[in-house]
């Protein structure tokens, strides 16, 4: 059931094109003045669900309500609402907030924008001649334009720097000071961590754990799960034991998943197993960490 104090309701979200299944049934709210992450790998469906939430794109079925209103049915009313946090534009940094402000039925002031997010000298510079942290600046300042109430950054921080990721970390904290509604998609845990009161976690289109990244930790205590794909495929028969593995499963002759009381271990000889049979190391996920070791 909806209720009027969600700044986000989702249930039984699905969104398919054709056979292929992009969310598969995903439930969640967020209250309001709530940083929510949604935390899963690339192709988990985290994008296709906020773009369904910011009435980009449509849902094939399920309940949603953005500040209480449907994204399908009333579009206009909610994206005057909302803040989008995008990833280019191609022209200069002021007339980008112009633009955008003659978008909505209210805005705030362009050049407090500017100031706040440190762009106040590069107010005429093209999109093209920022760095990587002045462009996601920016970014953020658009969404900031109308005074959203609610806020969406899909993964605001991939591709940054050290530096620069944390230099957007605190511009969020302030954001989350403000008490302002957001989601956030990202898919590193430590950022969920340090930004969100609470995180979704997202794998191949359904909601696999909900909770405080506190509770997550505390839930996943004791065991992970490894996921190994290799280049080649290879003969499951010659596996040895891995140490401290609880549960051990090949799929599709590349693709080895391990449960571990002690993933790092494992994955140590794991690893060895498959560089000594000249297999190829294409991709390491561990659960929970929401990181690959070759991003």
């Amino acid at each position: 059931m909806v209720t009027d104090s969600s700044a986000i309701f989702v249930r039984g979200l699905r969104k398919s094109y054709g056979d292929v299944a992009a969310v598969r049934g995903v439930d969640f709210e967020v209250n309001p003045g709530e940083v929510f992450g949604l935390l899963g790998p690339n192709g988990a469906g985290k994008t296709t669900t906020i773009e369904i939430l910011e009435g980009i794109r449509q849902r094939s079925s399920g309940e949603v309500r953005v500040l209480g209103f449907d994204p399908d049915k009333q579009n206009r009313q909610l994206k005057d609402r909302i803040g989008v946090c995008l990833q280019a534009t191609k022209i200069r940094v002021i007339e980008a907030l112009h633009l955008f402000g003659s978008l909505y039925s209210r805005t705030m002031d362009a050049g407090m924008l500017l100031r706040r997010l440190q762009l106040e000298e590069k107010r005429d510079a093209f999109y093209q001649t920022l760095s990587g942290g002045q462009k996601q600046r920016l970014a953020i300042a658009l969404g900031l334009i109308n005074d959203p109430s609610l806020l969406f950054l899909d993964e605001p921080t991939t591709g940054l720097d050290p530096q620069v990721r944390l230099e957007i970390h605190t511009l969020m904290e302030e954001l989350r000071s403000e008490k302002r509604s957001i989601l956030l998609t990202t898919h590193y845990i430590e950022e969920a961590e340090r930004l969100c009161d609470r995180v979704a976690i997202i794998d191949s289109g359904q909601i696999i754990a909900i909770g405080t990244p506190t509770e997550l930790k505390e839930r996943s205590a004791g065991k992970s799960t490894v996921e190994v794909l290799c280049a080649q495929p290879f003969d499951p028969t010659l596996m040895p034991a891995w140490p401290f593995a609880i549960n051990s499963q090949v799929s599709g002759n590349c693709r080895l998943t391990v449960v571990s009381s002690r993933p790092a271990q494992t994955l140590v000889e794991i690893i060895k197993w498959v560089e000594a049979q000249n297999l190829g190391l294409q991709d390491v996920h561990i659960e929970l960490t929401g990181r690959r070791l070759r991003e």
